[in-house]
């Protein structure tokens, strides 16, 4: 995309006091997320912006020489969506991590990128508000990061997801023009909604630089229940019909038996052992509402052959099972080591009432391939998290690793679902979204991209290719 390397003191003098890095050390250790098999090129600076003056520079810079950018935040995304492309800018905006206004009469909050999600949630209970989407990384993983993939996390079941709180984002365009799409009122149909097109653009239309977020009253303390089963065909199951029922539960997880085992290992949580599968579950419907849904969940969950069915409102079993739930990553993580340390976390979301079907044939891809598949998810979405767990420094466990991977995301098209509920497509899964996006989206999502960046600076390579 360039053919010379531009005079980088030139940009440097644009830019506040040492956001220019040009150590080849440190833009190497910037030049990643967490994502396997994805390339990560040599990239020419990393400019960490202080400030919204220097995403504009590095913008206006980057189109008059036609150098790529890449944005990142805290690179904790697994589809490699971060990763440096040969001659980029990586526009690392971390430090951008105000959180500007929090309006408890319109319930809203103005934020920049960097902010954590755990520190905005923190920030927020002081007021008596409450943002509920809450991806497995939120105490690592920034807002603008989650705003980039749309994340969901454990709450989505009842709470949704990003894009539900998105109201207004303030963007830095390819060419440096600073806009504000969106709006700040609860309601607005003025124009077309292109707040909503940047979610989940994985960088590749702009720089987001502030996000609108509208917010809910504190969530109440729920009511949680633990569901076990002989197997996870069961456990789907019983997640189609709970939810067929007409149950809001506040939050729907499915943990395989090998994931369940993996936890134990990691810590003491409470949960049983030699389960073949558990499913966590949370009410926090008003007064009895939330221990009458929870009746009802064990009712189905016993139908669909549940061995053991309890629940509690003592909040420190809901902080304790909730944490279990959050410890999938560390735990696996532990486990991995231990097999040679290779893992891919696959993200397909397929309709609830094909979960039993999922399972049952991830059970038959897991029996053909000489690699480990642990599963956990967001069973009350249909969001599923299966993991390849397989030997890193062996070519044909890497390879049996690939091909298992691929499979599952097959399946998920297959029972009409997508091949990402909330990772994004990034370099990862590129290759699989024409196989989702028929003909005529293909088309005009490559007419938008142009539009808003013609010369094909702004994360170059990844997701629309």
């Amino acid at each position: 995309m360039v053919s010379t390397q531009p005079d980088l003191s030139e940009l440097d003098s644009r830019l506040s006091p040492g956001a220019l890095v040009t150590d080849r050390d440190v833009i190497d250790a910037y030049s990643s997320d967490k994502a396997l098999f994805c390339p990560a090129g040599t990239a020419s600076a990393l400019v960490r912006a202080a400030s919204v003056d220097d995403v504009v520079a590095v913008m206006r810079f980057a189109t008059e020489h036609r150098i790529p950018v890449v944005t990142q935040g805290a690179r904790t995304g697994l589809s490699g969506a971060a990763n440096a492309v040969d001659g980029a800018i990586l526009l690392n905006v971390a430090k951008l991590d105000a959180i500007v206004d929090i309006d408890v009469l319109n319930q809203t909050c103005r934020v920049q990128p960097g902010v954590i999600n755990q520190d905005l949630k923190s920030a927020l209970a002081e007021h008596g508000l409450s943002y509920p989407p809450d991806p497995g990384s939120v105490a690592i993983s920034t807002i603008g990061g989650n705003v980039a993939t749309n994340a969901g996390g454990m709450c989505c079941v009842k709470y949704g997801v990003t894009k539900d709180y998105v109201r207004g984002l303030t963007v830095v365009l390819a060419d440096g023009t600073v806009t504000k799409l969106g709006r700040q009122t609860a309601k607005g149909v003025a124009g077309l909604d292109l707040a909503s097109l940047f979610v989940g653009s994985e960088g590749t239309l702009g720089v987001i630089v502030e996000i609108t977020l509208g917010l809910k009253p504190l969530l109440a303390p729920p009511v949680t229940g633990v569901a076990v089963f002989p197997d996870m065909e069961s456990a789907g199951h019983t997640v189609s019909a709970f939810m067929a029922s007409g149950a809001g539960p506040s939050m729907l997880e499915l943990m395989d038996g090998a994931t369940v085992a993996m936890i134990n290992a990691y810590g003491d949580f409470g949960l049983p052992d030699g389960a073949g599968a558990l499913l966590l579950v949370q009410s926090d419907a008003p007064g009895q509402a939330g221990v009458a849904e929870l009746e009802g969940f064990e009712a189905i969950a016993r139908g669909q052959g549940a061995d053991e069915v309890f629940f509690s409102d003592d909040p420190a079993d809901s902080e304790m099972f909730v944490a279990a739930r959050r410890a999938v990553s560390p735990a696996m993580e532990q486990y991995v080591a231990t097999l040679g340390g290779g893992e891919l976390i696959d993200d397909v979301c397929v309709p609830r009432s094909r979960l039993g079907e999922f399972f049952a044939r991830l059970a038959e891809i897991d029996a053909r391939h000489m690699v480990e598949v642990s599963t956990a998810g967001h069973a009350g979405d249909g969001n599923m998290h299966p993991s390849v767990l397989f030997d890193a420094s062996d070519e044909a466990s890497v390879a049996e690793a690939k091909e298992t991977f691929a499979e599952i995301m097959q399946l998920g098209l297959d029972l009409g679902g997508t091949i990402t509920g909330e990772h994004g497509v990034g370099y990862l899964k590129q290759d699989w979204l024409v196989r989702e996006l028929d003909a005529g989206a293909q088309v005009l999502q490559a007419s938008i991209k142009s539009a808003v960046d013609p010369l094909g600076i702004l994360n170059p390579g990844k997701m629309l290719g």
